[in-house]
């Protein structure tokens, strides 16, 4: 989960525990990188926000992540802007800003692919 927003990451990552995934967490696109690089293969998905501080923003990040990690998932949120052409990898989904519970579980329900989906997922509301 990235986002510079410590309220709404931690939220985020609430939400998605309560979905049954481990949850880590960065505040920028280069933290997110560099956990990848010790963790992405316990890594199921990717949830970010697009406007970040640094070089990265969130689109950036999922085509880094796309790029060097496709087993990766990737959910990106913003409540500012909404992905244009080309900004997002093919595989990678976007969900608007403010989110709830329900939202985001909904959305990975029918957005991951069944053997990424965490049994807790498959039963949330």
């Amino acid at each position: 989960m990235v986002d510079d927003d410590p309220l709404i990451q931690m939220d985020a990552c609430d939400i998605l525990q309560d979905a049954g995934f481990r949850c880590y967490y960065g505040g920028t696109g280069q933290e997110a990188v560099d956990l990848l690089q010790d963790h992405a293969g316990n890594v199921t998905l990717l949830f970010s926000d697009v406007d970040m501080p640094g070089d990265m923003n969130g689109f950036a990040l999922a085509r880094h992540v796309d790029q060097h990690w496709p087993h990766i998932e990737i959910v990106i949120a913003s409540g500012r802007v909404k992905p244009e052409e080309g900004d997002m990898p093919d595989k990678a989904t976007f969900i608007g800003k403010p989110f709830n519970a329900r939202m985001v579980h909904d959305h990975l329900r029918e957005k991951l692919p069944d053997g990424k989906k965490p049994e807790p997922l498959k039963h949330a509301v």
